[in-house]
């Protein structure tokens, strides 16, 4: 068990069975995404709202259509009519070109975002941008920056993951939420992916 899973046990023992059966978090262990980070964020964007399962396969689509390059300079040149062929939606499709204008031009530089140290100064610049909002500039700086101490208390599967840990049903209320994370900190990133963990085991909570 290393150091986060430790702390997250010591703290809320709830969570042993869960960490006992799941492999070690991903998040801040050393191992980095193979993305670029705006691919990264056209595929948070893209998982919006949608099972993961419909999510790859509309990524598979888009990074196929894009012929394997999935860059700012190639959704920028890429048709509306091309992307929305390959499964975005139409407020997706805008929200990825503005994303990929944005760094084209350079209003937004997200090297830069990767080495901003304050997470809600990340978060901050990237909501800026049309259609990208709290969750989706959560999901990044969790899985491309990395970052241990991210509360997204707005997913719905993080929420019911944290009421089946504890032996509850159902969803817990974000505001109700928000501060039991509290005692976690600096590692609540892990918190929440042990959540999700509990939620794939449990098949009747989806």
């Amino acid at each position: 068990m290393n150091k986060a899973a430790s702390l997250i046990v010591d703290t809320d023992p709830a969570f042993a069975d869960i960490v006992e059966s799941s492999p070690v978090c991903s998040i801040g262990n050393g191992a980095r995404t193979s993305l670029n980070p705006f691919e990264s964020l056209v595929g948070s964007v893209i998982a919006q709202q949608v099972s993961v399962k419909a999510a790859d396969s509309i990524t598979t689509r888009v990074t196929d259509y894009l012929d394997g390059d999935v860059s700012p300079e190639k959704v920028v040149n890429s048709s509306v009519e091309g992307l929305r062929a390959a499964g975005l939606s139409g407020a997706k499709t805008k929200t990825v070109k503005g994303i990929a204008e944005a760094i084209h031009t350079g209003v937004l530089d997200l090297h830069e975002a990767l080495t901003h140290p304050d997470d809600s100064a990340v978060v901050a610049e990237l909501t800026k941008l049309w259609g990208v909002g709290r969750w989706t500039a959560e999901m990044f700086l969790m899985f491309t920056m990395h970052r241990l101490d991210v509360w997204p208390t707005g997913d719905l599967a993080m929420r019911k993951g944290w009421n089946i840990v504890h032996g509850e049903s159902g969803d817990i209320d974000p505001r109700i939420l928000e501060p039991l994370g509290d005692p976690l900190r600096p590692y609540r990133s892990v918190v929440a992916w042990y959540c999700w963990r509990a939620m794939e085991g449990d098949d009747s909570s989806w």
